[in-house]
């Protein structure tokens, strides 16, 4: 793909084509969807930068790196297969795969070993890294939810749902392996018990 003039003049009046060709309001369902999966991968690519200054100090930070970027490729494939119009297809056309989500759960296996069994709940914080995974998973709960509300009216490939559902999971536990890896602490909520 080479793009050499970035704005055109026709989403002038609120609407845009999706792959394929099908024109649709900016306000619609599907753009919404893949526009909320794109925030998340720009979140991440903010986590990312506040990352890479901890590589130099830190083994775990560049692993989490390397786990992340091959997420936020991921992200962009499904963005895409959100932005292709439901039941076409293109050559070359990314998927997202069970291998995927499979791969998610492994990687989320593996941290837990690290980390002692959750017995409250924990406040979103910590460090920087850990912050920002914990908003990035927020984000990611909201793009599941879109694409759950899109699925019910249009064609969705349900491995994107699963991969999405699972990509919240592994943020968290990140967010959790990140704070014990770095030394920094986790909030536990303080149920506030009435009288």
């Amino acid at each position: 793909m080479r793009i050499t003039k970035v704005y055109t003049r026709k989403g002038d009046a609120g609407q845009t084509r999706l792959a394929g060709g099908q024109q649709v309001w900016k306000d619609s369902l599907r753009v919404e969807a893949y526009g909320t999966v794109d925030e998340l991968n720009s979140s991440l690519g903010v986590l990312q930068a506040v990352n890479a200054d901890m590589i130099a100090a830190n083994a775990q930070a560049a692993r989490l790196s390397e786990e992340i970027l091959w997420v936020q490729h991921k992200l962009f494939d499904a963005g895409a297969i959100l932005a292709t119009s439901p039941g076409q297809s293109f050559p070359q056309m990314p998927m997202i795969s069970e291998a995927d989500v499979t791969r998610l759960e492994r990687l989320m296996d593996k941290c837990q070993k690290d980390l002692k069994p959750l017995e409250e709940f924990i406040l979103p914080g910590g460090g920087k890294v850990s912050s920002l995974l914990h908003q990035a998973r927020t984000i990611c709960r909201r793009a599941e939810r879109v694409c759950v509300r899109l699925s019910r009216e249009e064609l969705v490939d349900k491995v994107i749902l699963k991969f999405l559902n699972r990509l919240s999971d592994a943020l968290f536990v990140l967010a959790r392996w990140v704070a014990k890896t770095q030394g920094e602490p986790e909030v536990l909520w303080q149920r506030e018990v009435r009288q």
